[in-house]
């Protein structure tokens, strides 16, 4: 029996707790902190709350602080991987979503402690266990990075 969410069902928003049940990632590689807004199999919003405490600020830019780029894509690809286990659902359970490429990458403005990064990804194709998404990080309403990725769901290396 599949128990996956329905398309486009309103799933239960994701605070740090439930991020951890669903993704690997932990701190300091973490970079939601919770999906505010999640529809299975179409869309989720994550959140970011950009601090002076991460530890990547320490070198990039001493002095400036500017959130690495690649990291912001990195968010897109932890709210893409939420919104993918928890639109499969139990079957989910025990696999990991991989991050296989981004595409059209591009950076609008810089993101710096005290921003609040909101990251929207949206379901473009699903064929068999390979998704594509639009994904949107913003600051204020205005756009800071945008780019399509594409994640597989796959059973983890045999230990």
């Amino acid at each position: 029996m599949n128990d996956a969410s329905p398309a486009g069902a309103r799933l239960a928003d994701l605070d740090a707790e439930a991020i951890n049940r669903l993704i690997p990632h932990r701190y300091p590689f973490l970079m939601i902190d919770r999906v505010v807004e999640i529809f299975a199999d179409t869309s989720a919003i994550g959140i970011k709350n950009v601090t002076i405490n991460e530890p990547f600020f320490q070198g990039h830019f001493p002095g400036h602080p500017i959130m690495p780029g690649v990291l912001i894509v990195e968010a897109m690809a932890q709210t893409a991987a939420a919104l993918v286990v928890a639109s499969v659902g139990p079957d989910a359970v025990g696999k990991l979503v991989y991050f296989m490429a981004i595409e059209q990458a591009r950076f609008r403005r810089p993101v710096v402690p005290g921003d609040q990064l909101r990251i929207k990804v949206i379901k473009q194709q699903k064929k068999l266990s390979v998704w594509k998404f639009n994904g949107l990080a913003s600051v204020d309403g205005k756009t800071a990075a945008e780019a399509l990725i594409s994640a597989k769901i796959m059973d983890p290396p045999a230990a």
